[in-house]
């Protein structure tokens, strides 16, 4: 399958991977909601085994999304060769969604508002892009962020 984004991938640190991701993972499993995490659950592409990994729920005039700010990984692999079947749990609740994702020039109104929103934890990965940056700039930016809107199932 040819993958329409470029294969850029900004690995999590060890921290990132093995405190901050866990704990945001125990407390959303928990019921707790950190400022919009859910458990993204959907299958691996090769082995067919369930995933999990925790995302950041953005809210945008009345529409959700989900913004890869590392760029092309493995959830964003798994999303695309489940045909943008996934499920977003958080505690015992769990939704169903359809993911689709949008173009380059879609992106730059749901990167500004991820970036105001997640800039302390995410502004690294934008390498100079920011909330107040221009269409244009963020237009730019859009291949190395992979972006989905979010339909229920």
């Amino acid at each position: 399958m040819n993958d329409p984004t470029p294969a850029r991938y900004r690995k999590p640190g060890w921290f990132t991977q093995h405190v901050f991701n866990r704990a945001v993972v125990a407390l959303t499993r928990a019921g707790l909601s950190v400022w919009g995490s859910r458990i993204l659950e959907v299958p691996g592409r090769t082995s067919g085994e369930v995933r999990r990994v925790p995302v950041n729920l953005l809210s945008l005039d009345g529409k959700q999304y989900l913004v890869s700010a590392r760029g092309t990984g493995q959830w964003v692999r798994n999303v695309r060769a489940a045909n943008g079947h996934l499920d977003l749990l958080v505690g015992g609740s769990r939704q169903h969604w359809v993911a689709t994702e949008l173009t380059d020039d879609e992106k730059p109104p749901v990167l500004r508002a991820y970036l105001r929103r997640w800039k302390a934890e995410v502004g690294v990965f934008f390498e100079g892009v920011s909330a107040t940056s221009s269409d244009e700039e963020l237009t730019a930016a859009g291949p190395k962020h992979p972006v989905f809107v979010l339909q229920t199932a």
